[in-house]
């Protein structure tokens, strides 16, 4: 079984910086891809960032040249580097990984950008 853990949210300034951690666990070594997805009050969750197994990303257009995505594949580790964060960031950001049976979600991060 898959266990994702995000960690790292918090509240900050608009303008400021955040990194998000997602540590995974379990039976991983057969995932395709890894990302980060968000959820605001009253929306949908949507795309953030993912990477496939390969190293290729695929970013929203609302977060491009500012978040970046990273993996540790020793340590199991996604990352979400956000830089120039904006009020409307505000979400819930959730871990994602997906392997050739199923998709797993961590239980999401809380990030909050004030104005």
């Amino acid at each position: 079984q898959v266990q994702l853990v995000e960690s790292g949210g918090g509240l900050v300034q608009a303008g400021g910086s955040l990194r998000l951690s997602c540590a995974a666990s379990g039976s991983i070594s057969s995932n395709i891809a890894m990302g980060w997805y968000r959820q605001a009050p009253g929306k949908q969750r949507e795309l953030v960032v993912t990477i496939t197994s390969g190293g290729g990303t695929s970013c929203a257009d609302s977060v491009k040249g500012r978040f970046t995505i990273s993996r540790d594949n020793a340590k199991n580790t996604l990352y979400l580097q956000m830089n120039s964060l904006k009020p409307e960031d505000t979400a819930v950001y959730y871990c994602l990984l997906v392997t050739h049976s199923s998709n797993y979600w961590g239980q999401g991060t809380q990030v909050t950008v004030s104005s």
